[in-house]
């Protein structure tokens, strides 16, 4: 079985965002980017399975600039087999909408027949929390979200899902999409050794015109703005004023 697994280029977590002057959006000049955190977790997961012989293949997509190369170099350093670069824009400030992702993917998915797509439940950088269940939708999939846990049996495989209640437990029917959540596993480090063969790892290069999918966007991003700071706390000096300060706020 082949394992499908999107990556993204994003800015790295450790960094403060910083907005341009004039709120057209998020300043990219000489900022640290690296690959988004949950879609580590899926590469590490199916590299797991992988080592586990439940898995034949790994391969790494990515979607966006040409300099998302890095990224997927990342991810065949992690121990992902191949991996595959769709140059979707020259311009590291557009974003590809979940819709032109999920769209290419589908694409991919019917080239290359995967058994399952392992995508990070949403990128750092718009949090839109899309593109997966978009591409199940697509592909007329069984899919399952925010997994903190996966087993793989043969036709099904079983989910345990994140939900607000708690933790739920499902089980679906192969090929699935899943995406992944932040317990799910500790994405590992790649070494020096392996870091020097994912260069002679095949990196192959396409364009959105390939699958036949226009990427333009959808949605007009109109201003930028950080948000507000905190107001500062104040100290009360017994339960009553307390209360009568709650209720001056409306939270009692």
């Amino acid at each position: 079985m082949k394992v499908l697994v999107p990556v993204k280029r994003v800015i790295d977590y450790n960094v403060k965002v910083r907005v341009k002057a004039d709120g057209s959006g998020v300043d990219l000049a000489n900022v640290k980017m690296s690959m988004n955190p949950f879609d580590e977790i899926s590469v590490e997961q199916a590299i797991r399975l992988k080592e586990a012989g439940q898995v034949e293949e790994v391969i790494a997509v990515s979607i966006g600039v040409k300099q998302a190369q890095e990224t997927l170099r990342t991810a065949l350093a992690m121990g992902a087999d191949r991996a595959i670069l769709v140059v979707a824009s020259d311009d590291v400030h557009q974003d590809i909408e979940p819709l032109a992702v999920a769209k290419i993917l589908k694409a991919i998915v019917d080239e290359e027949q995967p058994g399952l797509v392992l995508c990070g439940k949403q990128a750092i950088d718009n949090d839109m929390n899309a593109t997966g269940q978009m591409l199940a939708a697509l592909l007329g999939w069984s899919q399952a979200t925010f997994a903190s846990d996966i087993e793989i049996s043969g036709e099904t495989a079983k989910v345990t899902r994140e939900v607000d209640g708690g933790l739920q437990t499902i089980e679906v029917k192969m090929p699935s999409i899943v995406t992944v959540d932040l317990r799910l596993n500790e994405p590992r480090y790649a070494s020096l050794p392996n870091i020097m063969k994912a260069k002679k790892k095949p990196l192959e290069e396409k364009t959105p015109e390939d699958y036949g999918v226009d990427v333009s966007n959808r949605l007009e991003i109109v201003k930028t703005v950080e948000p507000e700071a905190r107001a500062a706390g104040i100290k009360v000096g017994s339960v009553d004023e307390l209360v009568a300060k709650l209720k001056e706020v409306g939270a009692v």
